[in-house]
């Protein structure tokens, strides 16, 4: 199957009252383990690279990588840009193949942040591209960047309705309490944030900053109205967890690929419990 864009996917999934799973793959092993847990499960998957990591590569890398996993593949995988940096990514993105493509201008001003966004959104919406756009402050630390501290964690309801209609993006990540990185406190996420945006605007709505938030807390977003929910630390922990258990069992290991193996194993199995806690299993049949 080739690359699908994630309009559809997001679409149904707001019908279906089920959220689609967006997972940072690092290299080949976590695409090959995401893809794996897509299968086995049966769920629409989302696999994306923030610009950190693409800098150890290039986009055309991970873009081959993607989409030789989605010609593999009996389910739909897209390929989305997470919290492009400024208008020149998004374009690159765009003209290397990614299927999704994703501009963050939540730490410009609302006016700043609507032009930008929009600029992008035009763009894709002339090359057949969905743009997610970001509105409001998700805490924590986004990629190799600055933390996000000391601000209102959630995205106003009434300025989203505006935003979304100003703009014309295709989804929209919410701020609503979570945060990037590793929590160093309970992470909470507010619900009444979540139902009121949803009431005011009729795009899909994405929740970033999820690894480490407890699965009743991300069903109940979904249930609220959350479409898309976005996975990244809590994938390079397991990813290490299983390759640094089989190297401190088999010091002697030079062969990267038994390692690996475990530390693939680890994703599969974490990827598989969160589709199946967001409701997308079968969703791809």
């Amino acid at each position: 199957m080739a690359l699908v864009t994630t309009e559809k996917m997001l679409k149904d999934a707001q019908a279906g009252h089920y959220a689609v799973g967006a997972f940072n793959v690092e290299n080949l092993e976590f695409v090959m383990a995401v893809l794996a847990a897509a299968e086995e499960t049966k769920s629409p998957v989302i696999m994306q690279t923030t610009p950190g990591t693409i800098k150890t590569a290039g986009l055309d890398y991970f873009y081959g990588m993607v989409k030789a996993a989605a010609e593999r593949a009996s389910v739909p995988v897209a390929l989305h840009l997470d919290h492009g940096d400024g208008y020149d990514r998004c374009m690159q993105a765009f003209r290397t193949g990614y299927t999704s493509v994703m501009i963050d201008g939540s730490h410009e001003s609302f006016e700043d942040n609507i032009a930008l966004t929009k600029s992008v959104a035009d763009a894709g919406r002339a090359m057949g591209v969905p743009v997610e756009a970001e509105l409001g402050k998700v805490g924590g630390k986004e990629d190799d960047g600055p933390a996000v501290e000391g601000e209102s964690p959630y995205t106003d309801p009434a300025e989203a309705k505006e935003f979304v209609e100003r703009t014309g993006c295709t989804s929209l990540a919410i701020g609503v309490g979570t945060s990037h990185g590793v929590y160093t406190s309970d992470p909470h996420i507010e619900q009444s944030v979540v139902k009121a945006i949803r009431d005011a605007v009729d795009v899909p709505l994405v929740l970033h900053g999820t690894s480490g938030v407890p699965d009743e807390q991300v069903a109940e977003a979904v249930k609220n109205g959350i479409c898309k929910v976005n996975y990244a630390t809590e994938l390079r922990q397991a990813y290490t967890k299983g390759f640094m258990a089989y190297m401190a069992e088999n010091p002697a290991c030079f062969d990267p690929k038994k390692p690996a193996k475990e530390g693939m194993r680890e994703i599969t199995e974490l990827v598989k419990i969160r589709m199946t806690n967001l409701n997308s299993v079968g969703k791809a049949e």
